[in-house]
């Protein structure tokens, strides 16, 4: 097969670790060196937490696996480093097209509302996701990321996690005050604790593969029902970088994976999609959909996340978008734990938020996975007839489901949450992850809001003039344990500067809009991006109420 693309070997290095008298402590290791693993590491390296990342093998991903970020995904790896690199050589899209039998149903637009920084989604392979994030961790001095270290065993006390590690020069240990796991769906880890992920394994299989050519389609999402080149079944057709092109075949679970993945039985089923031969195969492989989760994320000092806590079948390409958001929730809760500025039970909310994610995208899956292959004939008939109506009823769209894509879960019901009490829309709800729109910066760069949230808590006033800012009060939140920066954005048109803030104009008009601000109004961000309180009449004790919730400070709150 044609590869257009020749995995990097990263050198394996000794540790000083492995000549220890005693296992060396360090606060975190990760286990795993995946798209989450590397994302939980650089989120660290975001907060000042030094870490190590150990990983059994030398490499990225053999073969696209994940292709599909979301918006969310992009955003969260703007702040942690390599986000423009992946646009830049990833496939945007935001449209795409579903069809049935030889005609469109329909199509749609995952980003119609403009002033957004980044797309609906890129397709990109995972090895060059992972490959990006490796050559940024190379960089930073916090993160030690061990190749060829594989962990055979670990145990817990009181005092944390102590690691069995095998490696070309023999074993060593070590020892963390928290172990993260990112081992993946078939967790190791997870199977040294004798811990179990529950859930569905679907009788269904898809063949992946990976075309190179020069193709004359759309960079959108086409999804067919029942196509005529492949009849009575399903495919889905992406667009990758370096010209290689993604198509999915529904092949029903009879289907024998090895005898399936043989080029002479894939090509003649990518030749009746495309109508010629021109295209050459790179990667070919066969999945079985699963959707399944483990109980509990957290076990005392061990905490797992990515598929090694909870996997879904491709289709919404809702696998590593969610595990990267696992570790966007969990790295800036456990730096504060670690530093003793907030108690053990904010790791809670990780489990609460986490948890209910991973049911929210379990069952999107489920419905997307039940839909496109239905299994009796009762599902099949409202299948057909619902993309029949659709071709013509937009109501009925709704209903179709070739995979409901990614997006960021609403944390609606977070105990980190403070409840409004002035009447504000429902779209930057506590809970849920900041809009973006492009600002001005008083120094006349050009940005965006999101560049200037995240790694802490963030306050953001609204204001119409530089005159009604109250500068002093938004000085006053830096002070603290745990300090707030304060932000401040003038409506479209004003100008002007403050020392020691920073103010932003809203440049297109759309942030006051899409926050629902007016004059005066004030709200509070999680280092995550999450909105966690708003106001349109604040003080600062109601911000330091609300900042000691999100960070689980009960006591400090009981009178609220």
């Amino acid at each position: 097969m044609q590869a257009t693309y020749q995995n990097p070997v990263y050198d394996y290095r000794t540790s000083p670790d492995q000549h220890a008298e005693q296992p060396v402590h360090h606060p975190l290791v990760i286990i795993g060196a995946g798209p989450v693993g590397m994302a939980a590491a650089l989120d660290c390296a975001r907060q000042g937490l030094p870490v190590v990342v150990l990983d059994d093998n030398n490499t990225v991903s053999v073969g696209s696996r994940a292709v599909c970020y979301a918006k969310r995904t992009l955003e969260i790896m703007d702040r942690l480093g390599p986000g423009q690199r992946l646009v830049d050589k990833g496939i945007t899209w935001n449209h795409g097209r579903v069809f049935a039998g030889e005609g469109e149903v329909y199509d749609f637009n995952l980003q119609p509302e403009d002033h957004h920084r980044r797309p609906g989604f890129i397709n990109l392979q995972q090895y060059y996701f992972e490959q990006y994030m490796a050559e940024q961790i190379h960089d930073e001095p916090l993160i030690d990321l061990r190749w060829k270290n594989r962990v055979t065993d670990l145990s817990q006390t009181e005092q944390g996690v102590c690691l069995d590690i095998n490696t070309p020069d023999g074993p060593y240990r070590l020892r963390c005050d928290y172990l993260l796991v990112a081992d993946g769906a078939n967790s190791g880890i997870r199977t040294l604790m004798g811990l179990e992920s529950k859930g569905q394994v679907f009788q269904e299989r898809f063949l992946i593969a990976d075309v190179l050519m020069q193709g004359n389609f759309p960079t959108e999402r086409w999804f067919w029902f029942n196509p005529p080149f492949h009849q009575g079944q399903s495919t889905l057709l992406h667009r990758q970088a370096d010209d290689v092109w993604r198509i999915d075949f529904d092949l029903g679970w009879d289907a024998d994976p090895e005898f399936e993945k043989q080029p002479e039985q894939v090509i003649p089923r990518v030749r009746a999609l495309l109508g010629h031969d021109n295209f050459e195969l790179e990667w070919v492989s066969v999945y079985t959909f699963q959707c399944r989760r483990m109980e509990q994320f957290i076990h005392d000092k061990v905490i797992f996340i990515g598929d090694a806590a909870h996997q879904v079948s491709p289709f919404g390409a809702r696998g590593a978008n969610s595990g990267v958001q696992d570790a966007d929730n969990l790295i800036w809760k456990l730096k504060l734990v670690l530093d003793g500025k907030a108690p053990r039970r904010l790791l809670d909310s990780y489990q609460h938020e986490r948890s209910l994610a991973a049911d929210e995208n379990i069952l999107n899956s489920t419905r997307s996975t039940d839909f496109i292959s239905p299994k009796n004939k009762v599902s099949r008939v409202f299948r057909d007839q619902t993309l029949a109506l659709a071709r013509d009823y937009p109501f009925a769209r709704a209903f179709v489901n070739s995979g409901r894509l990614s997006l960021p879960s609403k944390l609606l019901d977070s105990q980190l949450n403070t409840a409004d009490r002035d009447m504000f829309s429902d779209r930057q709800a506590p809970g849920v992850v900041a809009t973006d729109g492009p600002v001005r910066i008083h120094t006349g760069e050009d940005s965006w809001l999101l560049n200037q949230l995240g790694n802490e808590f963030c306050a953001v006033f609204f204001a119409e003039n530089v005159a009604r800012i109250p500068v002093t009060t938004l000085q006053s939140l830096r002070q603290g344990a745990i300090p707030i920066r304060p932000l401040v954005i003038l409506a479209q048109g004003a100008r002007g500067s403050c020392n020691d803030l920073i103010i932003m104009q809203d440049k297109e008009g759309v942030l006051f809009e899409r926050f629902d601000a007016t004059p005066g109004s004030l709200y509070l961000f999680r280092p995550d991006q999450h909105v966690c309180a708003r106001w349109r009449q604040w003080s600062v004790e109601d911000i330091r109420r609300a900042q000691a919730k999100a960070c689980a400070n009960l006591e400090e709150c009981e009178h609220e």
